[in-house]
């Protein structure tokens, strides 16, 4: 059987690209397709793969300002040639999904979350950028000409499995389709009970706008209670702005995996103050064996158990969250339970379920098709 991985880009280190690291696992030998590939993030994982790019690779600013070329993307997807492939794993949250496979391959795709800016957050994400107003509405034009793609490359997928049941609900609403849920891989194994608490808040990742650290931010000002914040992202300047002041706030940047494991298990616990597809940064906190305090919506509420693992705030205002804050007791929770509890979402388990479920895929497209693999 001949396999193709194809994945949207290679540009950043996130829970797409755990999960193709995960299916390049499973499948060794299979290509990896992808718009652009950027070695400073992806090759000490793929360095020995084989790994084909689009034409976007190869334009003026295509790795390092792909975000200009995404008119081109859909067009740079459909010139991929997978035609000798049997079988076609896509692993997307945007344009990856929209490849082009012959009648006799079987396309099975990964989905993250049909593509946000251009169905559940199109509104915020045109309002969040820094352009004047008729800039926005050319931008608005071609997210729609983009957003008709979407919905055509959607029906290319012969079998779509959600990394949710919050994305499960996005797909059939936006594109009609049913899907299976498999939970993306967290590497639980890497992250350890402490011996001892600090006595500090965490929160961190890709510090981005829709990730809602300011929320945090502004409830923690209005306490004396320590929060250490985590990582990277075009919102960093906007946030330390907005916590200037105020001491028991500390920003630490970016930290290798070591560093982020002992904040883990150290911290109190950790706040998920934002809507996540999945959100792989509070099981990473649980797999610490640390409770989470959780904004009720979306993946948390399939990753976070109620007074067990962690507790959930209602409304995404400071005041709720400061509420929360203070009826978290670190000792109502056990940190052997709670790393349990996150084991479900382990790698084993990822690689397991999703393994399964594309060889019986396989096998029924196989013998209805009539074609030997």
């Amino acid at each position: 059987m001949r396999i193709a991985l194809i994945h949207d880009h290679l540009a950043q280190d996130g829970g797409a690209e755990r999960v193709l690291k995960a299916l390049a696992d499973l499948y060794p030998e299979a290509p990896i397709f992808t718009l652009l590939y950027e070695k400073k993030y992806a090759d000490k994982y793929y360095r020995h793969r084989e790994i084909r790019t689009s034409i976007i690779q190869k334009l003026p600013g295509g790795i390092s300002h792909y975000q200009w070329y995404m008119p081109f993307m859909p067009m740079a997807v459909e010139f991929f040639n997978l035609s000798d492939f049997d079988l076609v794993i896509s692993d997307s949250s945007s344009f990856a999904k929209g490849v082009i496979t012959s009648s006799q391959t079987l396309h099975i795709c990964y989905c993250h979350t049909p593509t946000r800016y251009l169905w559940s957050d199109t509104h915020e994400y045109i309002e969040e950028l820094k352009y004047n107003k008729y800039f926005k509405k050319v931008i608005s034009l071609v997210l729609n000409y983009i957003r008709m793609w979407d919905k055509l490359a959607a029906d290319r997928v012969d079998k779509y499995i959600a990394n949710s049941h919050f994305v499960a609900q996005r797909i059939s609403k936006y594109y009609r389709r049913e899907s299976v849920v498999i939970y993306p891989p967290v590497e639980t194994e890497r992250f350890k009970i402490s011996n001892e608490l600090g006595d500090y808040f965490l929160i961190g990742g890709r510090l981005a706008p829709y990730k809602r650290v300011d929320l945090v931010i502004e409830a923690f000002k209005q306490t004396q209670k320590k929060l250490k914040i985590f990582g990277d992202g075009v919102d960093l300047e906007r946030l330390k702005n907005l916590a200037r002041g105020h001491k028991n706030i500390e920003f630490l940047g970016r930290v290798d995996d070591q560093a982020k494991a002992e904040l883990y298990s150290q911290s109190l616990a950790f706040i998920n103050p934002q809507e996540e597809d999945f959100g792989i940064t509070a099981v990473e906190a649980m797999a610490s064996g640390r409770p989470v305090i959780a904004y009720a919506s979306g993946g948390a509420l399939e990753t976070v158990k109620d007074g067990v693992s962690g507790i959930f705030f209602n409304a995404q205002t400071a005041a709720s969250l400061v509420q929360a804050l203070n009826n978290f007791e670190a000792a109502k929770f056990d940190p052997r339970i709670i790393k349990q509890h996150a084991e479900q979402f382990s790698l084993a388990k990822f690689k397991e379920g999703i393994g399964k479920f594309i060889e019986k895929e396989y096998n029924n497209f196989k013998s209805h098709s009539g074609r030997l693999a």
